[in-house]
């Protein structure tokens, strides 16, 4: 179904994220996590030795939040937390990677699907404005 030419962003960027959240919990049925988590892992997974300051920085996600999101990760066994100092230092576990390059998998499969639909030139400027956007936002 079309949609009209005068809709709002906001919808749009809106069924792009559930339709996303829903693809990727659909692949994801068997690691019981949710998708709030999968950023999460990703990023600790690419940024070994991140501080959970850092990382939730990185995320523009609260400490609190991270905190919270990160214990639920260490329960499953899928990161570790070391002190240092006045930190507390962020390493995913041998099974955490293989989950975050599953996720990482499904990720660049979905943007598959997003390409599909457009020429390289005008991925790369969706892209392009999307990171734009957010960067300004922030």
């Amino acid at each position: 179904m079309p949609f009209d030419s005068d809709v709002p962003t906001s919808p749009l960027i809106s069924i792009l994220y559930r339709n996303q959240t829903k693809f990727l919990n659909q692949k994801l049925k068997n690691v019981e996590l949710s998708s709030g988590l999968y950023p999460l892992l990703i990023n600790s997974y690419k940024n070994q030795n991140i501080s959970q300051e850092e990382l939730a920085e990185k995320l523009h996600v609260n400490e609190s939040t991270i905190t919270r999101n990160l214990e639920k990760l260490q329960k499953k066994g899928l990161i570790t937390k070391t002190p240092q100092k006045r930190k507390k230092i962020i390493n995913v576990t041998p099974e955490g990677a293989q989950i975050a390059q599953v996720i990482m998998d499904y990720d660049n499969e979905w943007d598959e699907k997003i390409k599909k639909q457009l020429t390289d030139k005008e991925y790369n400027t969706f892209k392009r404005t999307l990171i734009k956007i957010c960067e300004d936002l922030i």
